[in-house]
């Protein structure tokens, strides 16, 4: 098999077959090529020590020298060279005790999490190919090379690697591989919350972020994020319904495009549904006020998981406000633009769209019909430039304070109150408008 190696990438093998080392592309490039895609980056790895790397190349960073990578600048772009290495006994499923160098490439490829993951090439010798990861894509199957139990046991993270590959991929989980993710899922208590958070993320922005169920279903999902697993225990009784709550969530998260935060927020919109989950006396389900908790347990989340505060900040609004629905009026609909925000609202819309996609599809034509309109009026709304937040407003504090206002925290709530007259009547967004209405509130105030 022939795989086009980028030129850089052929002039580190090169230089390190010349002065007598072996040198492999390996690992994800590989496999990416293989599968007809263009890999993200280029790993090599050598027979050559760390430092028989570092004096055949002038530019080189210590990124990795004591697990026995190099980065090798070339131009602008930087490539890892790893020394062949045979890894010593893991002692708390994260790291081994120790790093061993080899010359033996075979055994460089036998610590590696999957057989996808654990074939090499270079020109010279072509595919690389011990443990059957060709046959694997073949047949799309994830497979642990060698014996499951350990190598999970030497990673726990490469449990919910397995899904997350399954996911990205398409492809099955072999049946004796998905047995050990079973069995040792709970020691996925000892990864740190930011690994988790990588490969819970790369699952969700996936082609089949659905595939979360396997992440159920092996325990993963009980032991890094509990809060699924009891919507996968939530009925949903209700005419508007067909699925549990969890099933629902599975359903929304294929509706919606693949955007981080997007899915971030399909997967948590309902968690608060457990919670408010109330039958009433004809056995119908209902979860009143289920928003606001769902973006309280998003919040508690993914502080948990070590998120940035933008994500937070906007799955959180996205989550609060998908249960919106405001008349039909520019009137209505600026008033709730108004309090999600503009482009926040955007992307409310897109999962209000999701979530009706999930649900009965008895109901699904009038819901459609409705976040048609809501969408138009939301447009229109926009294209008029009508005013939706302060600094929308056609005055500021400072033109108060010329008007004989005192700075201080009364100013703040009369230009919330001024938003709240612009909000009613648009054209009402002028200056001596505005002034007039300031003056007006002070008076009726004092």
């Amino acid at each position: 098999m022939k795989i086009t190696l980028p030129d850089d990438v052929k002039r580190i093998i090169e230089t390190l077959e010349q002065h007598g080392y072996e040198g492999y592309a390996v690992g994800g490039c590989v496999r990416d090529s293989i599968l007809g895609r263009i890999p993200n980056d280029w790993d090599i790895t050598t027979s050559a020590t760390p430092q028989q790397v570092k004096k055949l190349f002038l530019r080189t960073v210590d990124t990795g020298i004591q697990h026995g990578t190099v980065t090798v600048l070339m131009g602008k772009e930087g490539y890892e060279v790893t020394t062949y290495r045979v890894d010593g006994e893991y002692e708390d499923a994260r790291h081994p005790k120790e790093v061993t160098f080899t010359a033996n490439l075979e055994e460089d490829l036998r610590r590696r999490d999957f057989t996808i993951n654990a074939m090499a090439y270079n020109d010279s010798e072509g595919l690389v190919d011990v443990f059957g990861g060709r046959a694997d894509i073949e047949q799309k199957v994830i497979r642990c090379v060698g014996n499951a139990e350990e190598r999970f046991g030497e990673d726990a993270l490469r449990i919910m690697r397995a899904v997350r590959f399954s996911a990205q991929l398409g492809f099955t989980v072999d049946p004796d591989t998905a047995e050990a993710a079973k069995k040792l899922a709970g020691t996925l208590s000892k990864i740190s919350a930011e690994r988790i958070q990588t490969e819970l993320v790369k699952l969700l922005v996936s082609p089949h972020p659905d595939y979360l169920r396997y992440a159920w279903e092996y325990g993963i999902t009980a032991v890094v994020l509990p809060e699924f697993d009891r919507t996968m225990e939530t009925p949903q009784n209700n005419p508007h319904h067909c699925y549990n709550v969890g099933e629902h969530t599975l359903e929304a998260l294929r509706n919606i495009e693949a955007d981080k935060t997007l899915r971030l927020a399909a997967l948590f919109h309902d968690f608060g549904k457990p919670q408010t989950h109330t039958p009433d006396a004809d056995g119908i389900d209902h979860f009143h006020g289920h928003a606001k908790i769902s973006a309280e347990l998003a919040n508690n989340i993914m502080h948990r998981l070590k998120f940035d505060n933008d994500t937070l900040n906007k799955v959180k609004v996205y989550v609060r406000y998908h249960d919106l629905r405001p008349e039909l009026t520019e009137k209505s609909v600026r008033r709730a633009v108004s309090k999600v925000g503009a482009d926040a609202f955007a992307e409310v819309l897109k999962l209000k769209m999701a979530d009706t996609l999930a649900q009965s599809p008895k109901w699904q034509p009038e819901k459609k019909a409705y976040l048609k309109e809501l969408t138009a009026l939301y447009h229109t709304i926009l294209e008029k430039q009508q005013c939706l937040c302060i600094k929308d407003l056609k005055i500021s504090g400072k033109d108060l304070i010329e008007d004989g206002m005192k700075p201080g925290k009364e100013m703040g709530t009369m230009l919330h109150e001024l938003l709240e007259h612009v909000l009613k009547v648009p054209q009402g967004n002028e200056r001596e408008w505005l002034i007039g209405k300031s003056r007006e509130l002070r008076n009726t105030e004092g």
